[in-house]
């Protein structure tokens, strides 16, 4: 138990952007800053985008542009959670799965984090205007400021719909690794756009699910915390089904060859499986943590990794 001195029980608290004296090194504040970006988030976005350059080039996409579209969207990833690390900050200290980043922790102030969370924005945008085009620029603005102002500032403490619309800003990076090739937009890209947009709120409610104290503590309308189990199952097998009918429909939208349409079609049906045995432990009697929702949370993320890499192939094999 830490014992604290007279002089230091009535010394007044820090201003919130104050420094905070910790004799911290410079590797635990290039650390600290890092976190900010949720790296874990950033590799997810990265799955989505490279593949569909892949597909957009019709093989292997031009060398300088994979590397450019992929470090400065980095880039961009890292400024809007950082961003959302600032604008969270309040709730991110009530939440046991949030309680240990860099804001919740002091470990960074919030206008160092502010600023890093623009900078790494500004940088972002620029690059991609320099390296590839204004559109793939314009879409990478749009995916930050959405990402910010409408989801963290608007959707997430208002509505159980926060996620639905909000995931908008994770299904952007698609469009931007076609818009990078290409410069401009097509079909193929809309559709797995609408693969990833069906695909977050299910991925996102079942982790919601366990974790419902956290985000009821926070006062966060995250659908399990307002609706019933049995509600939150339903709509994710219907938002899963969507899912995977979406995948299938790039086969005739991009002229795949039948590699794609092959292994989309083992996945989703195995997607499908997990979401249902959900359904099948709630009608077992089974609720809370016994209905197992982060089997599907991590069968959802291989799901979606192993699709995009089937985009990626399928272009070499033709």
């Amino acid at each position: 138990m830490t014992v604290l001195t007279n002089r230091q029980a009535t010394a007044p608290a820090p201003a919130e952007d104050a420094p905070r004296p910790s004799g911290r090194s410079i590797g635990m504040i290039v650390k600290a800053y890092i976190a900010l970006t949720k790296p874990r988030i950033i590799e997810l976005l990265l799955i989505t985008t490279l593949p569909v350059m892949f597909l957009a080039a019709g093989g292997l996409p031009p060398l300088w542009t994979s590397v450019a579209v992929m470090v400065f969207g980095t880039l961009s990833a890292g400024s809007a959670n950082a961003l959302n690390c600032y604008v969270d900050r309040d709730i991110d200290q009530k939440m046991r799965r949030t309680r240990r980043r860099p804001l919740a922790r002091h470990q960074v102030s919030p206008r160092g984090a502010l600023i890093f969370g623009i900078v790494l924005g500004i940088l972002s945008t620029l690059g991609l205007w320099l390296s590839t085009n204004v559109l793939a620029a314009a879409l990478n603005t749009g995916a930050i400021l959405f990402y910010v102002l409408v989801y963290s500032m608007i959707l997430k403490r208002r509505t159980a719909q926060n996620i639905v619309w909000g995931g908008i800003a994770g299904c952007m990076p698609v469009l931007i690794g076609w818009a990078g090739i290409t410069d401009r937009l097509d079909w193929a890209p809309l559709v797995l756009f609408g693969v990833v947009f069906f695909w977050t709120p299910p991925h996102t409610w079942t982790l919601a699910m366990r974790y419902k104290e956290d985000y009821a503590a926070a006062e966060v309308p995250m659908l399990p915390v307002v609706a019933t189990e049995r509600r939150v199952i339903l709509e994710s097998i219907a938002y899963t089904w969507a899912t995977v009918l979406c995948s299938l429909a790039l086969w005739p939208v991009a002229g795949t060859t039948l590699f794609y349409p092959v292994v989309a079609a083992v996945l989703g049906v195995m997607c499908l499986w997990e979401v249902h045995r959900l359904l099948a432990r709630l009608n077992a009697g089974k609720t809370g943590v016994a209905l197992r929702p982060m089997r599907f949370f991590h069968w959802s993320n291989a799901y979606l990794a192993l699709l995009f890499l089937a985009v990626a192939i399928d272009p070499l094999l033709s």
